[in-house]
């Protein structure tokens, strides 16, 4: 599986990085959702999580131009500041769930071995919560 991480915090971008190689996937990494769009232009990816707030485009454009390029992509939104308004642009955008930032590495595992072994439901993922 083809996966991009999408953050401009190098610590996620690693982090994030380092787990899904270790699921045994390839990863790929941009630091704002500019880059994004120009990797998914000429990458297929089956998934991407995708940082809210970054410099040049933030995610949720960025999420909105890549799903009119690659509808079957599906998009985890990740968000610190889970607004109403972030979670339900998000939602109507086409974003497969969010989570929320801090996350705990043990999520990210379960949620990718939920998301391959087609136990994936968005009943089990939360949207964040407004701070």
């Amino acid at each position: 599986m083809n996966v991009l991480v999408v953050d401009d915090q190098p610590g996620v971008r690693y982090l994030l990085d380092i787990v899904v190689k270790e699921l045994g996937h390839d990863v790929f990494t941009a630091q704002n959702g500019l880059e994004a769009v120009d990797l998914a232009r000429s990458k297929r990816f089956d998934l991407i999580f995708m940082d809210v707030r970054m410099p040049l485009m933030g995610g949720l454009e960025a999420l909105t131009r890549i799903k009119a390029m690659s509808p079957k992509t599906d998009v985890v939104i990740m968000t610190a500041y889970g607004s109403d308004d972030t979670i339900e642009c998000a939602n109507n955008n086409g974003a497969l769930c969010c989570i929320a930032k801090p996350f705990d590495v043990e999520d990210i595992k379960n949620f990718l071995d939920d998301y391959t072994g087609e136990k994936f439901s968005n009943d089990n993922y939360y949207a964040p919560q407004a701070g």
